[in-house]
């Protein structure tokens, strides 16, 4: 592990861009995408100046900017851009549907929308920005590219030498809100998450710190995870562009046949992926299209030993990592070394932590954290500009966890334990037993009302041919209790955010009415 030194995350987005420009060098390759049209950290600091310059003509200093578009350059180039000039992208969730995006543009105040007519026709989202730009205005890129003068590329050569000094007079200072995120909305209403310029640099440093005997600046990281999720943001981006590595970027998860080509291709040495996505490649993939992966990094939900053992066929070692949006998102992940399968690896060094106890848990504690990387706060709902900060900086993660020689082992959200006949029961462990037996299918167990023992359990599973006496013998050979054994097996499809995880407040509203149908 590297030294972690807090004092060098004191700094803007743009100014840690410029500082790995200045150390791995101008013509070294920053980006990439499915274009297959690399651009290198010089290009990344022009584009970034020149189209920065135009969007803050069209903007108001402080401004918080809705960025609407998919993982291609041009969204790293628009991050870098925004914040040269003091803009605060607010990136918006095109997955969401349109009550959660109204929602986000008023929570955050924004006035003007970011994106592409190419992205909004290949995405069908005509409907949706046409609704969103009711009394907002919409800049599309094609026609900011197009109002370019020699004039206006001339300026951005120069400026991109003397760029510490144009990005000086925006007064941009690290506790500066950098960017706005929405949480996946897994608990309910998505919230405003706003993260600082010293966050972000923070978890980018923080990652580099823990994991430097494995990254080097050959690396080479796979995102095909959207950028407005913070995984796909600080992991897949940041993380590798600020610490000088390239980042290739990909618009969407869900391509299972032809992600494999481009990581053959372009030939990562890291991948990002969530398990469900994982598993998609992993299967599609040709013989030797991922042969380039060393090290696949996993985030956002469990990852199952069906999984591990797929991508381990390819040569590949999953590492299984840990955040929250408020935290940048990266809180653990695991190393070559200490990478116990079911656990989520060390915390990331300059992060404090505490367990508080939680009533009917006897193993772990609710998680708690502060550092570097905890947000700024959410924005607050009832006073539009407002921003709500972490109590004494802690952010409670909602998680319960037990920490065992540094490493961390998620046990369930609190919110994932049931209390039946008494007794507090994880819903995640039950699924670990249920995943066990059956690991080619996807398993969500959910706790519905029931009046004689508070709640019942519920399996809710895309596996069309589920046995409950075939389970019960698993459990109870397993060391489960009857209690823990779900009462009912409903068979669907699962419901599935854009960041990858189960949403569960869809789940449970399916299994409800599922339920009351039978």
């Amino acid at each position: 592990m590297e030294e972690f030194d807090t004092a060098r995350t004191r700094k803007s987005l743009f100014e840690a861009l410029l500082d790995a420009r200045d150390r791995f060098g101008r013509n070294k390759v920053a980006l990439e995408d499915l274009e297959r049209q690399p651009i290198t950290f010089g290009r990344l600091v022009l584009g970034s100046l020149v189209l920065g310059r135009k969007l803050a003509g069209l903007t108001q200093d402080r401004e918080t900017v809705g960025v609407l578009l998919p993982n291609v350059q041009a969204i790293a180039v628009t991050l870098f851009g925004l914040n040269v000039f003091g803009r605060v992208p607010a990136f918006l969730n095109f997955t969401a549907g349109i009550k959660n995006l109204k929602a986000a543009c008023e929570v955050a105040g924004i006035r003007t929308i970011v994106t592409s007519r190419r992205f909004v026709e290949q995405g069908k989202l005509d409907d949706i920005v046409e609704q969103l730009g009711e009394g907002r205005r919409i800049l599309w890129l094609e026609d900011v590219r197009g109002a370019l003068t020699s004039f206006d590329k001339l300026r951005g050569v120069w400026d991109s030498w003397r760029a510490r000094a144009v990005h000086a007079r925006a007064r941009v200072a690290p506790d500066d809100p950098a960017v706005v995120l929405f949480t996946s909305g897994t608990e309910g209403t998505p919230k405003g998450v706003v993260l600082s310029n010293a966050n972000l640099v923070a978890n980018a440093y923080q990652v580099k710190a823990l994991a430097g005997d494995i990254l080097t600046p050959d690396d080479v990281f796979f995102d095909p995870l959207p950028i407005f999720h913070s995984f796909g943001l600080t992991a897949g981006l940041l993380t590798a562009v600020l610490n000088g590595m390239k980042s290739v970027l990909y618009p969407s998860p869900l391509h299972y046949r032809q992600i494999p080509k481009l990581i053959a291709g372009t030939r990562p040495t890291f991948m990002l992926g969530t398990d469900t996505f994982l598993q998609g490649y992993a299967r599609a993939a040709g013989e030797n299209d991922l042969a380039s992966v060393r090290y696949v990094i996993a985030g956002a939900e469990r990852v199952k030993d069906e999984t591990r053992a797929l991508w381990a066929k390819h040569g590949a070692v999953i590492l299984e990592g840990y955040g929250a949006t408020e935290c940048s998102p990266v809180i653990s992940v695991s190393l070559p070394d200490r990478n116990r399968p079911g656990s989520v690896g060390p915390l990331l060094p300059g992060i404090e932590w505490r367990l508080d106890p939680v009533e009917g848990i006897h193993e772990g504690g609710r998680l708690h954290v502060r550092g570097p990387n905890v947000m700024k706060g959410y924005l607050d709902p009832a006073a539009p500009g407002h921003v709500i900060p972490p109590p004494a900086g802690w952010h409670d993660t909602g998680d319960i966890v037990t920490v065992d020689d540094g490493i961390l082992t998620i046990r369930g959200r609190a919110k994932r334990f049931a209390k039946i006949g008494g007794e507090m029961v994880s819903l995640a462990a039950i699924e670990s037993m249920i995943q066990a037996l059956w690991p080619d299918c996807n398993h969500v167990v959910v706790a519905l009302p029931d009046p004689r023992k508070g709640e019942q359990l519920v399996l809710v599973t895309d596996k069309p041919d589920t046995d409950q006496d075939v389970l019960r013998a698993h459990a109870q050979q397993q060391g489960f209790p009857e209690l823990w054994v779900p009462k009912a097996i409903l068979v669907s499809g699962i419901p599935v955010l854009g960041s990858g995880k189960i949403d569960y407040p869809a789940t449970v509203e399916m299994a409800r009415r599922l339920q009351a149908m039978l």
